[in-house]
């Protein structure tokens, strides 16, 4: 196939239409993770698909995202607004809700390797289609595949003059699928590489960035540039910020940091930020949550206690909100550099910020600088601010501003000192604060991003996932760069000999996905300082019963017990890198929660895998939810494990309603007949005052029906059982059903 120029197209149906006459009627759609799809191209060509029983569409992805849909009416009057507000003018993919209600055409079929998770636990068509794959792995998985059309969302810019096209959220397999589409085509396959612009999109830097000649199709058209899908914080329980606190007690000052999204990771940068900005606050909560008595030397050996100095670095394969708050604080501020030896020098202290004469004549005595300058070293020595702008160099020699030309010949070290202290450039530039290879979040998070300046945005180095994920290629300077690395990952189960279960269920259904999860794995045991920092919530609810999530052996396995290191629950500590079998089974049982540990221990000592005479040491007998809330309580006027730490899209009322409507799903478990007695019984009493701003935003206020006045009391038991009604008040204060005056909401939020 001789190579496309690229055509600037307008019109997504001529799109389309040039993909099938391109590719054929065998359509292999490749699209990226998450955020950086094509709404407009992907429907266009399910449309066709649809229509034409003689194409075939193969859909290869990860993470398509879904607006919230409602299941019942309580949900409806909870969703509809929260939708209109967060998700407005964002479009769906038509294929999703055909493959929800299982309409999809016998031509159609979609693959992914990474869901939401839970989402698609009761599809089977997704369970039955799903690709096991390291991130490092996708773009081999996609060519295994023969993927054809690859087509995602960038961002528009202009670099010296000339058009430049950023990758911007999905620079995760970016240069990987170029040298794809280019193999394909000298190889003789027709393929095609599809941009579709959006101005929604930051242009973000770094690997990210690519010219118009690499895609065969740009299309941009004012329709097509629809809001970017928004995924609101969600919040953080009070376990959540435990664990968070916890794990901010191993991440070093002038060290690496990895996480991810959601509450843990919130969780995460909300202590760190404690840590920094209160730092007394901070050292009293780690002795009152016992972190200092028990894990107070791992805390000296890796960790840290004092406000960040140095500050810290982010080697992240998804750049979440949180590393924007981690940079607001002061946080994030260690600046890395892509040249080894640069990076060496600012490692061991000898080149700082500010740039001393005397530490660019020590560094123009290291190879590749030393004995001769050649011109490609002195152009990364300008380009990091060593050398002064406006030099020259030109045949083994630098020419000054004043016209004086310097010898690159570097042997003489007096000669060395007087280059270095006439040509310093005074200070380091172009540092790097973080890597990542992909991003989604908030619309807030989104605003962010667009709104800085340039430079700015170039702090957030966009990469690949083959560059972020791992060391493989340039690996002394990213062992340099990543030095003191926490890589912090989430897992679902934890078998007492310390295996990980992340993805999926004993019975194969697929959760979520490996995703970059083993990557980093890796990683950190292959980096001398780093730490692997695996998350555990030490209980779930499942079948209307509170549930260990530490089990002494477990169906299934992401992260085997020969890669164990670290484990935090919201309990504790749990080292357990280079222990003994019956070290790790002491060590879990320590941050297991306490209704649960002697079972555990029994089923050890069953298996002969603990001494018979072993008993669980009294200071880890007390891990129960109701210690945790005593600490939460204590803290409670110093605004600590805050819900919502760094805002929430949702209002006060939604916040409220969310948190009690799942506490009351979870009692409709654990005791049916008696929530459902309670709410039966709401039915013959008027409403608590303070209950209306709630049902007020549930058009719940002035029930109109039988069915509405049902609703309303399901709604008044869970705000009353929940606890966010002022219980002096639901008890005195009562409304007329029909004359609900206005008042002011007494709520506490927890």
């Amino acid at each position: 196939m001789t190579a496309m120029q690229t055509r600037f197209m307008a019109d997504v149906e001529a799109c389309v239409d040039t993909i099938i006459e391109t590719v054929g009627k065998d359509v292999v759609l490749g699209m990226p993770l998450a955020l950086g799809k094509s709404h407009h191209v992907t429907n266009g060509l399910y449309a066709r698909a649809k229509k034409d029983p003689e194409m075939k569409l193969t859909i290869l992805t990860a993470l398509a995202l879904e607006k919230p849909s409602p299941s019942s009416e309580l949900e409806r009057r909870m969703l509809e607004p929260i939708v209109a507000r967060i998700w407005e003018g964002v479009p769906d993919f038509d294929y999703m809700k055909d493959y929800r209600n299982g309409k999809m055409p016998e031509n159609v079929t979609v693959r992914e390797f990474f869901y939401k998770a839970g989402s698609y636990m009761n599809v089977p068509a997704a369970q039955q289609e799903y690709i096991s794959s390291n991130y490092t792995h996708v773009v081999r998985d996609l060519e295994v595949n023969a993927i054809n059309v690859y087509c995602h969302i960038v961002a528009r810019g202009e670099e010296n003059g000339q058009l430049v096209f950023s990758d911007s959220c999905n620079s995760d397999l970016g240069q990987d699928i170029i040298d794809y589409m280019e193999k394909s085509k000298a190889a003789g396959r027709r393929v095609m590489h599809v941009a579709h612009v959006n101005r929604h999109l930051p242009f973000m830097y770094g690997d990210a960035v690519n010219t118009p000649d690499v895609f065969d199709i740009v299309l941009e058209g004012e329709e097509m540039h629809t809001p970017l899908f928004s995924v609101p914080k969600a919040s953080v329980a009070v376990a959540d910020h435990a664990i968070g606190l916890h794990v901010s007690s191993l991440v070093k000052d002038g060290g690496t940091l990895q996480i991810g999204i959601g509450a843990l990771g919130d969780a995460i940068a909300d202590s760190l930020i404690l840590r920094h900005e209160k730092n007394d606050v901070y050292r009293s909560l780690l002795a009152d949550a016992g972190i200092e008595e028990h894990y107070g030397d791992l805390v000296d050996s890796i960790g840290g206690r004092k406000p960040f100095e140095e500050g810290l670095y982010g080697a992240t394969e998804m750049l979440v909100e949180a590393f924007m708050y981690l940079y607001k604080a002061g946080i994030l501020k260690r600046k890395v550099y892509q040249n080894e030896n640069l990076q060496r020098f600012v490692n061991d202290g000898s080149l700082k910020e500010v740039v001393r004469p005397e530490a660019l004549a020590m560094l123009l005595s290291e190879k590749p600088f030393y004995p001769m300058l050649m011109k490609e070293d002195f152009d990364i020595l300008q380009y990091y601010g060593l050398f002064q702008e406006g030099l020259v160099y030109d045949d083994f020699q630098i020419k000054d501003r004043a016209g004086n030309f310097w010898t690159a010949d570097l042997r003489d070290e007096n000669y060395r000192k007087e280059l270095a202290g006439a040509l310093c450039g005074g200070s380091l530039k172009n540092g790097v604060l973080l890597h990542a290879g992909f991003f989604i979040g908030s619309n807030d998070f989104y605003e962010g991003l667009r709104t800085m300046d340039a430079d700015e945005r170039r702090l957030f180095s966009m990469t690949g996932v083959d560059v972020v994920n791992q060391l493989y290629g340039n690996e002394r300077l990213r062992a340099l760069q990543r030095k003191d690395a926490r890589f912090v990952n989430t897992g679902m189960k934890l078998s007492l000999l310390g295996n990980v279960c992340s993805d999926a269920l004993e019975d194969g259904r697929v959760v979520s996905g490996v995703g970059g999860q083993y990557n980093f794995v890796a990683m950190a045991h292959a980096l001398k300082d780093a730490r692997l920092i695996m998350m555990l919530r030490s209980t779930g609810f499942r079948g209307g019963q509170t549930v260990s999530n530490v089990v002494f052996n477990y169906g299934h396995t992401t992260i085997p017990r020969h890669l164990r290191d670290i484990v935090v629950t919201e309990y504790g500590i749990a080292d357990l890198r280079g222990r003994s079998d019956r070290e790790i089974i002491s060590r879990v049982l320590a941050v297991t929660d306490s209704r649960f540990q002697e079972g555990l221990l029994k089923k050890a000592k069953d298996a002969g895998k603990i001494p018979q005479h072993y008993i669980i040491p009294e200071a880890f007998r007390n891990n129960t939810p109701q210690r945790l809330n005593a600490l939460a309580a204590k803290y409670k006027n110093q605004a600590v494990f805050a819900p919502f730490p760094f805002g929430s899209e949702f209002t006060r009322e939604e916040q409220v309603l969310g948190r009690s409507l799942r506490g009351l799903k979870q009692n409709i478990a654990r005791k049916k007949w008696a929530t459902i007695g309670g709410i039966l019984g709401g039915l013959f009493r008027p409403a608590p005052e303070s209950a209306h701003p709630f049902l007020q935003r549930m058009g719940l206020d002035q029930p109109s029906n039988f069915k509405e006045k049902l609703l309303r009391s399901v709604v008044t038991h869970a705000l009353i059982s929940s606890g966010s009604l002022d219980a002096a008040v639901s008890r005195q204060e009562t409304v007329s059903e029909k004359a609900m005056k206005p008042a002011a909401a007494r709520v506490t939020v927890r």
